[in-house]
């Protein structure tokens, strides 16, 4: 029986009811300890590889390739969400998952053990195929597995599950790192994967295994959408490689990526993404702005700490330590039945904090101001992403036919993935032009040790603060004017009005 759309019998049979009970009732405990477990494993993992990063690069010869360690990652991951999509839709969540732990996995033991940076640049890739395959599938379980009245708080869950890894796994991986070596860091990781397999994967094929409809014929995989996925991944790679190299001649890679991009996002977002039309495209266009706007921005909060205000690197980034328990606070508010009517005006709100958050922050480069404030200012902006994301994630599903989640998942999360590299690439550009450094994807980083220019953080901060005020408008348009529990449009033919149509 689908979570979304139970089917009815055709005998006179009564319908069993719905397991009762909350997401740790017994009839859910194994399966979201389990889940639970496979984003608790992600979150350290992206806390504590990054502290180890630096190291890494150095020991091996290449500072150079250092940003591509980052943006291999991501681009990765593009193409293995919309693989598990599609994946997941025809024959359910079960393999794509287990193959992107597997992959995961894999990818650290290659980073840990290579010998030169390129190796370690393709372990970083293949651990963001696997991530890609992960978190879509975890969206096609939830969408399966769980009633609609029990998916934010599992979506609740799955943002406390990066609080401790948010304050311990820099910490952590700084202590290995010094004391065993950078290598420990990718090679103690896998371990931890023995947890979720172990736990995660005989609930999920007890509950949200096969396709949704076991009778239907099997649907072939749209290699279409598989070629924009590549062109998405190649594309963004190159756009991210033109932003890091601010001369005349990487217009000509900007301009090979925009060509790439482009058809790839039109083909693989739903149709009217960026018009912000009512529904599902609101929902997917407004993760993708909150979750750039705000990561773009965050990105540059340490190394202003170190560059500006004289905080050595463990105090600036202890600096956002505070913001994860807000978010997970945020996002366990959304998941509370009673809020349920006005989930959607505390999107609005949420996206409000977001933009005075990260305008606020360019006021510590004030000597005056002092540095406290900008830690509480941004934990009041992960307030606001705390209520933002995990609602984008119910009302996704929620507007989503069973055998669509998967696809729409992706969809969602290519939004966040992407505006993450634009608005990354974007900010960097100009926080480079004004003598800010170079600027890694997803880490800022300076090309010398003194300090940045002030005006570098200004033009970084104040034009993602404008893009989370276009988020908030955005929120207004989340509701549908007909039925809310029915799902959007079903997929059209190829080249029409489909989800799979023109953004």
């Amino acid at each position: 029986m689908s979570a979304l759309e139970p089917r009815v019998p055709q005998c006179s049979a009564p319908v069993p009811p719905p397991p009762q009970g909350g997401v740790l009732g017994s009839a859910y405990r194994t399966l979201s300890i389990g889940i639970i477990s496979v984003v608790f494993l992600i979150a350290f993992e992206a806390t504590a590889v990054g502290t180890a990063m630096p190291v890494a690069a150095r020991e091996l010869d290449g500072i150079g390739l250092y940003a591509f360690a980052f943006s291999a990652y991501f681009t990765t991951s593009l193409f293995g969400m919309v693989l598990s999509g599609q994946w997941a839709d025809r024959q359910g969540p079960l393999r794509p998952l287990t193959v992107g732990i597997g992959a995961f996995a894999a990818g650290l033991v290659c980073a840990g053990t290579a010998g030169d940076m390129w190796v370690f640049v393709l372990g970083r890739a293949v651990q963001g195929f696997g991530g890609g395959l992960v978190i879509v599938a975890l969206y096609v379980v939830v969408s399966r597995a769980y009633e609609e009245r029990l998916r934010p708080a599992i979506m609740a869950a799955f943002a406390a599950s990066w609080v401790v890894p948010s304050i311990v796994g820099p910490l952590a991986s700084g202590t290995v790192t010094e004391h065993l070596g950078w290598r420990w860091v990718f090679l103690g990781i896998p371990a931890l994967v023995v947890v979720p397999l172990v736990v995660a994967l005989p609930a999920i094929r007890r509950s949200a295994s096969g396709p949704v409809d076991p009778d239907a014929p099997p649907v072939a995989f749209d290699r279409r959408r598989i070629r924009l996925a590549f062109g998405i991944s190649v594309g963004a790679g190159l756009l991210q490689y033109a932003a890091q190299d601010l001369r005349w001649l990487s217009l000509l890679p900007a301009a090979a990526g925009a060509a790439l991009l482009v058809p790839a996002v039109l083909g693989l977002l739903p149709r009217g993404t960026y018009r912000a039309r009512r529904g599902l495209p609101a929902v997917v266009l407004l993760r993708g702005v909150a979750a750039g706007s705000f990561i773009a921005a965050e990105s540059f909060v340490p190394l202003m700490l170190v560059t500006q205000r004289g905080l050595s690197p463990t105090l600036a980034g202890f600096s956002l330590a505070l913001g994860g328990v807000t978010w997970a606070g945020g996002s366990w508010v959304q998941s509370k039945g009673r809020v349920a009517p006005y989930r959607e005006r505390l999107m609005v709100f949420g996206m409000v904090l977001v933009a005075a958050a990260i305008a606020a922050a360019p006021a510590v480069l004030i000597e005056s101001v002092p540095v406290w404030t900008l830690a509480l200012a941004w934990a009041v902006g992960c307030l606001g992403m705390g209520l933002v994301i995990g609602a984008t994630s119910v009302l996704l599903l929620k507007l989503s036919a069973p055998e669509e989640a998967g696809a729409n998942s992706a969809a969602l999360q290519i939004s966040d993935a992407l505006a993450n590299v634009v608005l990354l690439a974007a900010g960097g550009a100009a926080f480079a032009a004004l003598g800010g450094g170079a600027v890694g994807a997803g880490h800022a980083v300076t090309e010398a040790s003194g300090a940045s220019h002030p005006a570098a953080f200004v033009v970084v901060f104040l034009p993602m603060a404008g893009v989370a005020l276009v988020g908030a408008w955005v929120a207004t348009r989340l509701h549908t004017p007909h039925t809310p529990h029915a799902p959007h449009t079903p997929h059209a033919p190829e080249g029409t009005a489909g989800t799979a149509g023109t953004a």
